[in-house]
């Protein structure tokens, strides 16, 4: 019998769950049954779908590490925090521009997206004596549907470009400089989009449907998917995420008894390349990839994450993160972001029932130099497009950062010339000097994004709440516009509305956690009595 072991770089990669003190706890998390993952992450923040009364609301924490988990804040959170809370009904997806750690988009169950810009100034005096939070506000709003919007996805390498997953079975595609109306809507699916996923360059789009097919769209050659092949054929949750720079996506989904499965697909023709059963539960299978070619599996209400690697149409199995506890969401950071210096390859943030655990995944070495073979170039900050060269069929590959010292590598010059559906291109070599030192992301060479005053469709969604009004936050950010008095006063007294509306909000809450609590000694005590 063979005794030959695979070679691998990453076969001894293990997950590490951050101290305690590192973590957070007293998480508020959304009891939506709506499928998301319920957490998203950039390099600086963190958003979580939050249970908050008088509509829907997430929360934007600093970010924390397994290593040193939140320089100068509580990893107990206070029961009150700043949260944003402009939707009007519960907010089901959030994600984090890939080229501003500070821009967060929002979809809810009241039809609309946001986009939100954090501040840092915003957490000075974090849970201080005499600290009174302030809600955050949003830069837009976009009325993208007349129903829910389910997910909300940035384009990987065009800079201000949003696609949004709508209640009507269709994605639409928006210019955050001119969102007045979508630039495109890709239709044709049966049921709800269960997941979707950019390629590298952002030029296909991958999705899962309810109906069990799966569908490749090329948005710059009209909105009709360009392949459609049958997928999972269980109608459970499926998902969907692209693989690097290889031709390929991988899926999870469930078979007709119920099995959770993982797949393989060539992006060209759609063929089946794999399919690999992984057990007998219930929960949904997120997937995440790494471009250290690693696949990590989460299942929803598991405790542990499946890691595998790919090579040659297969995947290998590593290793197993193992806990007790089950996780109701998970995301990973962006590579830019890592501890190299630990050689940490991954790191995942998991919600667990009332908290958040960061897990290292790290490569065991010894060596104290920067390990370029177990650390390939990530994407940068730095967008290769901008909004009107994406609509307008440019293509190029995304600018990618040299981990070890920082250095940006740019894409290959815009092409002109779409295909029906072109592959994955090719990242350019990147050349890769050991060094000691551990770089912060490079910094962004675009220009701040800029977003336009929203301007309502022409058949806005009905609604028994009031019209929106417009406010500081409608206007254009960083324009330095010169608006009227009368404007201006009104926006001072909605403010001050505002607040007062959200401190009434606060101290109810409070009164009702006080409730609680005494009905809780109550109970206690007539059980004592009897």
């Amino acid at each position: 019998m063979s005794r030959f072991v695979r070679p691998s770089k990453y076969r001894h990669v293990f997950g590490q769950l951050a101290k305690k003190e590192h973590g957070l706890e007293n998480v508020k998390v959304t009891n939506s049954a709506w499928d998301t993952n319920l957490i998203s992450a950039s390099g600086k923040y963190l958003s979580v779908n939050w249970n908050a009364s008088g509509g829907g609301a997430f929360a934007i924490l600093p970010l924390i590490s397994p290593f040193h988990g939140i320089n100068g804040f509580p990893h107990k959170l206070p029961d009150q925090l700043p949260l944003a809370r402009s939707h009007s009904a519960p907010v089901l997806d959030t994600d984090w521009s890939p080229h501003n750690d500070s821009i967060v988009a929002s979809g809810g169950e009241d039809g609309k997206a946001m986009i939100w810009k954090v501040e840092p100034s915003q957490f000075e005096g974090w849970n201080t004596e005499g600290w009174v939070p302030e809600d955050f506000d949003p830069v837009l709003r976009i009325d993208a549907s007349p129903r829910k919007i389910g997910q909300v996805l940035f384009h990987p390498t065009a800079a201000q470009v949003l696609a949004t997953v709508s209640g009507e079975y269709t994605i639409k595609l928006w210019d955050l400089a001119a969102p007045e109306d979508p630039r495109i809507t890709l239709s044709g699916h049966g049921d709800s989009v269960q997941g979707l996923a950019f390629n590298t360059t952002g030029t296909l789009l991958a999705t899962t449907c309810r109906d069990r097919k799966i569908r490749m769209f090329d948005p710059r050659t009209g909105g009709q998917a360009v392949r459609v092949t049958d997928g999972h054929s269980g109608i459970k949750g499926a998902r969907v995420v692209w693989m690097g720079e290889h031709d390929r996506i991988a899926t999870t989904g469930f078979s007709k008894m119920s099995d959770r499965q993982v797949s393989i697909w060539e992006t060209g023709s759609l063929n089946n390349m794999k399919t690999m059963t992984i057990d007998q539960s219930s929960g949904v299978t997120m997937p995440f990839w790494s471009d250290n070619n690693i696949l990590f599996l989460a299942g929803k209400g598991d405790g542990n994450i499946r890691y595998y690697e790919y090579e040659s149409d297969n995947l290998f199995a590593l290793a197993e993160y193992k806990s007790s506890d089950p996780q109701r969401g998970v995301c990973f950071l962006p590579r830019r972001a890592l501890n190299v210096a630990e050689c940490e390859i991954a790191r995942a943030y998991k919600v667990v029932s009332s908290g958040i655990e960061p897990i290292a995944f790290i490569v065991p070495r010894k060596a104290d130099g920067f390990q370029s073979d177990i650390f390939p170039s990530a994407p940068s900050l730095e967008p290769s497009l901008s909004a009107s060269e994406f609509f307008s069929g440019k293509l190029a590959p995304a600018n990618l950062i040299n981990l070890g010292d920082g250095s940006i590598t740019s894409g290959s010059q815009p092409s002109a010339s779409p295909a029906p559906a072109p592959a994955p291109i090719s990242s350019p070599p990147v050349s890769r000097e050991p060094t000691v030192s551990v770089p912060a992301p490079a910094p962004v060479r675009a220009p701040s994004p800029t977003f336009a005053p929203v301007q309502r469709s022409a058949s806005p969604p009905p609604s028994s709440s009031p019209p929106h009004r417009s406010t500081t936050s409608d206007i254009q950010m960083g324009s330095g516009e010169d608006t009227s008095s009368p404007l201006k006063e009104e926006n001072s007294r909605l403010t001050t509305e505002l607040r007062d509306a959200r401190e009434k909000i606060r101290n109810l809450e409070l009164q009702v956690e006080s409730l609680r609590a005494n009905a809780r000694k109550a109970a206690q005590a007539l059980q004592m009595d009897i």
